[in-house]
This record gives C-alpha cells, sequence and structure tokens, in this order.
C-alpha cells in the first residue's frame, strides 16, 4: 500500500508572502487523514510548519503519521524551507515519540499555572515599579539581539533570526512602552533594579513575554519574584491564569517554573531540512 497527500486547495499564497496548503493523507486514493502545511513571510518564509496531521482512528498504528510528515517535508523543501516545525499537546505521548523518531528535537515548550486569586507576596524589601523610557530603551535594544540569539542557537541562520527578532517585537511593541496590553515591572530590592518584567495577553490569558533577573543579583530568589510579582499583576488585571515559554536547555528556568506549578501545555519542536 502507498501512503501520499493530496491536495484538497490550491496553493494559498499570502498577501505578506506566506504560502500554505491542506491535503488529505491518502492510501492507495483512500483518504485516511489530513494535514495542514504553512510558512511564514519574509525570512520566516525559510520554516515550515506542520499543522492539523492526524490520522483516522482505525487506520493508526501502520505508520501513516510518518509517512505523512515525511512527505509534508517534502513538498516544504520544494517551497524552498530550510527548516520544518511542529506543536504537539503534552499528553499527545505518540505524537511526541513520533516527532522524536523522525529526528525532531525540542525547541522550547508552552508552561501555564490556573491561580487561586491570592496575590503572592514579594519577599521584605522587594517591590515592583514601572519601568522608566530610559530603562525600556536598554531592555529593547539587548533584547532583540538576545531573542535572536536564542533562536540561532537553535539552527535558525543568523540573518533569519534577526529578521524575525525584529518583527516580532515590532508587532508586538508598535509603540515602545506605551504599546496596548504591555506592561513593564522592575524589580527593586532594598531599591536597587534587579530584574525587569514584560506581561501581556494572549488568548485569554496573561502572558509572560519576557522575565529577567540582572546578572549581577542572580542567584538571591529575585528570578522567583519576578515570577510572584508576574501572577499578582495578572491577577490585578483580571486574569486567573498565566502562561510562558521557557526555551529547551534553560534548565535553571525550568526547574523554577516546575517549582512554582506551571505545568507543560505544548511541546515545540523543529528538523533541519537538508
Amino acid at each position: 500500500m502507498t501512503t501520499t497527500l493530496r491536495p484538497t486547495e490550491p496553493l494559498q499564497h499570502g498577501a505578506d508572502g506566506s504560502l500554505s496548503r491542506r491535503y488529505n493523507v491518502c492510501v492507495n486514493s483512500r483518504p485516511v487523514g489530513a494535514v495542514h502545511l504553512a510558512t511564514g513571510s519574509g525570512e520566516g518564509r525559510k520554516a515550515a510548519r506542520i499543522g492539523e496531521l492526524g490520522i483516522d482512528p482505525a487506520d493508526r498504528g501502520r505508520g501513516r503519521g510518518a509517512v505523512a510528515a515525511l512527505a509534508a517535508e517534502e513538498v516544504a523543501r520544494g517551497w524552498g524551507c530550510t527548516r520544518i516545525e511542529v506543536s504537539v499537546a503534552a499528553d499527545a505521548q505518540a505524537g511526541l515519540r513520533l516527532a522524536s523518531a523522525l529526528g525532531y528535537v525540542r525547541r522550547n515548550r508552552l508552561m501555564q499555572k490556573e491561580l487561586d486569586g491570592n496575590p503572592p507576596e514579594l519577599p521584605e524589601g522587594s517591590r515592583g515599579r514601572p519601568m522608566t523610557g530610559a530603562e525600556f530603551t536598554l531592555w529593547a535594544e539587548r533584547a532583540r539581539i538576545e531573542y535572536a540569539r536564542d533562536w540561532i542557537s537553535r539552527g535558525v541562520p543568523e540573518a533569519e533570526a534577526l529578521a524575525e527578532s525584529a518583527r516580532d517585537h515590532a508587532t508586538s511593541l508598535p509603540d515602545g512602552l506605551a504599546s496596548e496590553g504591555a506592561e513593564f515591572t522592575v524589580l527593586e530590592h532594598g531599591g536597587t533594579p534587579v530584574g525587569m518584567l514584560w506581561l501581556g495577553a494572549r488568548d485569554g490569558w496573561a502572558f509572560v513575554h519576557d522575565v529577567e533577573a540582572d546578572e549581577r543579583h542572580r542567584g538571591r530568589g529575585h528570578g522567583r519574584s519576578l515570577m510572584r510579582l508576574a501572577e499578582a499583576r495578572a491577577l490585578a488585571s483580571g486574569h486567573s491564569g498565566i502562561r510562558l515559554n521557557v526555551f529547551a536547555g534553560n534548565t535553571p528556568a525550568e526547574r523554577l517554573y516546575e517549582s512554582l506549578g506551571y505545568r507543560t501545555v505544548t511541546h515545540h519542536l523543529y528538523k533541519g531540512l537538508l
């Protein structure tokens, strides 16, 4: 039996240069599932994303999903992509095993925590205050570079990573410090700035876009204080839960979030296309 992908629509060209197409997964012309393949825009065109890959229950356990994913990779190569990505729910163990067997590696994971309504208190001597314009300028310049470095360390070409970082920050913060829905807070301890927090909202949840303890003051519990501050600010803004992304390999951050009761919702994985 031969497993193939058959388009169910013409190739879609987005106004921003992105591509996408939906396919049926077929065995000898018989549909047994479906998959959606898409790219980003601009430099993001070099990365394809597998979405909505599903095999009908009666045809599972026969390698159909693996063949469909490999076929999607060939399509992505034909589009000129050099990387392919997929997101897998934390409880989809079969999907995680399949992705691992096909050579995908974890890039980052989405974590979340439901809040109990009681704002956590900060340690004595610690307080949060709004970030100043001068502090924001310094942070923004550094953040764009560090964000790009995170992607570069995970196989994204430098030019693409820098362009993606600039685009993401411009989209998320069109008006800088005054951008709607963005809240920037500086954590002070004993009157000294020791860290910063960028909190926003996404999909009905409070979302930690960035949290950072000052390098000179790390190892003193300020990271935990920043997360307590994030939860307090989330409750103050009317949210009952908080989410964040953490890159694979950032072990101190992963341990901190787990110790605070955050659980993994989704794994984001990638694979280079040779």
